[in-house]
């Protein structure tokens, strides 16, 4: 017989709620405004390293295809151009492909818009937020700070910008079934140094802010004025746990659909559906996005930690590992 029963029990539920009431008191005091933003999309994303979930021919898109978003992003940076003030939201997300300790097909996220903030600023109110929500005040306190390049060349003794793939394979440790899997990409091999290496070495009971990332890894965020080897994004971790990735904003319509554009011819030599770009998004960029940064932070991760258990599928009442397949 099938496991109807929930994974977490109502004392988990009530202290989720109890997590998210924290995070809406954190924002309602300082003025910053919930927003609801739809789920169903007509555009996807166009990331290579985020698949989107498909309602295929949807009768309410006239047969065409809809889209669960990843992320409030494109949505909430339309309001902003509309002229909404500072505003977050606390959404429902959804990406094919991740499921495991750490991954949920489904999950929330808060996500949150503020103008005129520096990437120091928004850095030090995301630590506050999670220090909040964690119930540990001390961990605002002493955060630690480090740049993607210092952190490879403290860890591995290399320029991350320079190294060649010979290099980075090496460091690796790569066979050659690992290096045909990663492929002659500089930031996939990055990626790999850094999430099997460099992140272990962050302090367990510390906030680490590791900041200024590859501009080939900008995304949708501003390339650094004073250094345009590196782009203006953050993400925070405790310990080797990723909690929150955020931006000073792109507001270039124009380098925004080059970089779209980049996306969809590296989807289509990785045989992936290149997609099509979100027009709605890039005419709200023409249209004037306000100077301002933003952040996504993965609810379920925060509850995890909160809650001192090992998956993310222990604070959900009904977990997609253990019950999609039923």
């Amino acid at each position: 017989m099938s496991n109807w029963q929930p994974e977490a029990g109502p004392d988990v539920a009530r202290r989720r709620a109890e997590r998210l009431a924290v995070v809406r008191q954190f924002f309602a005091e300082r003025d910053v405004l919930e927003v609801d933003v739809p789920v169903l999309v007509l555009a996807p994303v166009t990331d290579p390293n985020i698949d989107s979930l498909v309602v295929p021919d949807a009768v309410a898109a006239g047969g065409e295809d809809l889209y669960l978003h990843t992320s409030p992003e494109y949505s909430m940076k339309r309001l902003l151009a509309a002229g909404y003030p500072d505003i977050f939201s606390i959404a429902r997300v959804f990406r094919d492909s991740e499921i495991g300790p750490f991954h949920e097909p489904e999950f929330t996220m808060v996500e949150w818009y503020r103008r005129d903030f520096s990437l120091e600023a928004m850095a030090e109110e995301t630590c506050r937020l999670i220090a909040d929500v964690l119930e540990r005040p001390e961990l605002a306190q002493k955060t630690v700070s480090v740049r993607y390049l210092d952190a490879f060349e403290n860890w591995y003794d290399v320029n991350p910008l320079t190294a060649s793939i010979d290099e980075l394979a090496d460091l690796a440790r790569a066979d050659e079934d690992l290096r045909e899997i990663v492929g002659e990409r500089r930031d996939d091999w990055l990626d790999l140094l850094l999430g099997t290496g460099i992140v272990h070495g962050f302090a367990h009971d510390q906030l680490t802010v590791l900041s200024h990332y590859p501009a080939s890894q900008a995304a949708l965020s501003q390339i650094d004025p004073d250094d345009d080897r590196v782009a203006l994004r953050f993400e925070v971790f405790l310990g080797s746990t990723e909690l929150a990735n955020g931006y000073v904003e792109l507001l270039d319509a124009d380098e925004q659909r080059a970089r779209f554009e980049a996306d969809r011819r590296r989807r289509s030599s990785k045989d992936m559906p290149a997609l099509f770009v979100d027009e709605r998004l890039l005419a709200a960029l023409d249209h004037g996005l306000p100077s301002c940064a933003g952040v996504a932070l993965g609810f379920e991760r925060l509850h995890m930690i909160h809650e001192d258990v090992g998956s993310i599928g222990e604070v959900l009442t009904f977990p997609f590992w253990r019950f999609g397949h039923e």
